[in-house]
């Protein structure tokens, strides 16, 4: 998942890859000894650290050892501060250990990197592998629900999912995401009318006010710590009536969680407290699973918000 593919010295790079071998062979003591004589070599190779970080976050679960626990966090801050947009996703192993906030754990270069190395892979995993149906789900509620989809963004469009499932609904689309490689191969979809490759928050800061009709966020939410603030700046953008329609991980509680899958859960009363915040009218909160994970379906909302101007349509449960 690193940017950094090597540390330019070609015995520390050697070293790495043994210990990740090592891990992957479930030998996180080995990990530990081969990830440690490569920071020798190159002691400043954020994914060694981080390599180091996991094997001593490994036999910290074996042993329980406070000196194990100190280890790990150690290794893990060290790559943190040679990476500080954390490829490697330091801050999300950090806030599982209990230092740092974890509306911050998620980085957009984590997100960047993991969705570069998942590209060529994604849409058959997460289709086929999850049964991944978020797209399909929200352009169902925006059909339900009345006004002209229009000017459309796609937020974290991904390889173009949603912009499949529109169809030829919208009169202008555009796609936003961190990842080039998902962007390229949105791009081969010819559905797009506008690709951008950047920070959702940060794209739609630079955004006309009232340039666009509706917005999509499908399986989006889920690396979004920052959830008000992306909910207020696709308000700016939309237009008097316009609907912003998007997914959740839901949880029984009220606020927002970082889960074990490494993903935000959002509870119900966040999600009602923020889209009011955001100056929407609620259209529909209603459950639904987008996907499967180990035979099970994982908990979720499917929700449509609308500035004010528009008509309302169905009552949230």
């Amino acid at each position: 998942m690193s940017h950094t593919i090597t540390s330019g010295d070609l015995l520390a790079d050697r070293r790495y890859a043994y210990a990740q071998g090592c891990f992957d062979d479930g030998d996180p003591e080995g990990a530990a000894e081969m990830a440690e004589q490569a920071l020798e070599i190159a002691p400043r190779f954020a994914p060694a650290w981080f390599l180091l970080g996991r094997a001593r976050e490994a036999r910290y679960a074996a042993s329980g050892r406070d000196g194990d626990h100190h280890a790990a966090l150690r290794a893990y801050a060290n790559a943190l501060e040679i990476d500080p947009d954390d490829a490697q996703g330091a801050r999300l192993a950090l806030v599982r250990f209990g230092a740092g906030a974890s509306a911050t754990a998620i980085s957009p270069g984590y997100v960047r990197a993991l969705f570069d190395a998942y590209a060529p892979r994604f849409d058959r995993h997460l289709v086929e592998g999850l049964s991944y149906r978020g797209p399909a789900l929200l352009v169902a509620a925006l059909d339900a629900t009345p006004g002209p989809l229009g000017r459309v963004f796609d937020l974290g469009c991904g390889t173009g999912l949603v912009g499949a499932a529109l169809g030829q609904r919208p009169d202008h689309l555009t796609g936003i995401d961190l990842s080039p490689a998902m962007l390229a191969r949105a791009k081969r979809l010819g559905c797009y009318h506008r690709l951008v490759e950047g920070e959702i928050a940060a794209i739609l800061r630079e955004e006309p006010p009232a340039s666009a009709d509706c917005a999509i966020a499908a399986d989006v939410m889920i690396y979004v710590g920052d959830f008000a603030r992306v909910l207020g700046d696709t308000a700016r953008v939309l237009a008097s009536g316009g609907r912003f329609a998007f997914t959740v991980q839901s949880h029984p509680g009220d606020g927002l969680i970082l889960g074990a899958d490494s993903r935000y859960a959002h509870g119900d009363a966040l999600v009602r407290e923020a889209v009011a915040a955001a100056g929407f009218d609620l259209v529909v909160l209603e459950p639904a699973s987008v996907r499967r994970e180990n035979g099970a379906d994982v908990p979720g909302r499917v929700v449509v918000a609308r500035r004010p101007g528009g008509s309302r349509s169905r009552s949230d449960p």
